[in-house]
């Protein structure tokens, strides 16, 4: 599986030949490498209908015809302005060509710039033999451990920025919950509210038994 962050919480992940982008806030987004017009994915999954994560997923869908993956009432607003998608929602799982997906609980909003509203989720996502959390925005809750119990996630992206998400300290203390394999923090420094020290985090988990990776905006990792 490779991951590569596009800064804040978008990420494209690769496995077997198949790709998905997760959370594709690239227009607008100053720490983005990536164009919407150069993505090229099987499937577009958004945790959440705030700008910073909905994004350019009805654009990307669109020129992809790949579905928008999201809560029901997100999915439905993405197909109304012509994305194609496939509603879900929290605790639910399906087996799609590139892998599989199942919903989180996030504690965070979603409402649309329209006004649309629904769930947060995060996501469980399974390509090419490895297992991949992304948190999306939410604080710290303590079903994580509950999501580390019944899944053997091989890594965690865990947002650290603070204010409208967990901060540093809650996010080395949900890696404790999770207990991946690999954790790489995500949601700070796109914006100066939300400005953090990764290497914070990084030393926050020292002697756990995970490993801590920091990538720049455009930079990928294997897992």
């Amino acid at each position: 599986m490779k991951i590569t962050w596009q800064g804040h919480s978008c990420f494209i992940v690769e496995a077997q030949g198949k790709s998905v982008i997760i959370d594709p806030f690239l227009s607008g987004n100053p720490t983005a490498k990536a164009k919407p017009t150069e993505v090229k994915v099987d499937a577009v999954l958004v945790t959440h209908g705030h700008a910073d994560h909905l994004g350019d997923a009805i654009e990307i869908s669109k020129a992809n015809k790949a579905p928008v993956i999201a809560t029901f009432e997100l999915v439905n607003y993405c197909t109304s302005k012509g994305a194609a998608g496939h509603p879900m929602h929290i605790g639910g799982s399906h087996a799609f060509p590139f892998g599989k997906v199942k919903l989180t609980i996030a504690h965070h909003g979603s409402a649309t710039e329209a006004g649309t509203s629904g769930n947060p989720c995060g996501f469980i996502l399974s390509m090419g033999g490895k297992t991949l959390y992304h948190a999306g925005d939410t604080g710290l809750f303590s079903d994580m451990a509950l999501i580390g119990e019944t899944n053997s996630i091989d890594c965690a992206l865990l947002p650290i920025g603070d204010n409208f998400t967990m901060g540093v300290e809650d996010a080395v203390r949900a890696v404790g919950f999770l207990k991946p394999r690999v954790a790489v923090p995500m949601h700070y420094n796109t914006f100066d509210l939300i400005r953090q020290d990764p290497e914070a985090f990084r030393k926050g988990l020292e002697g756990k038994p995970v490993e801590v990776r920091i990538l720049n905006p455009g930079e990928s990792t294997e897992i």
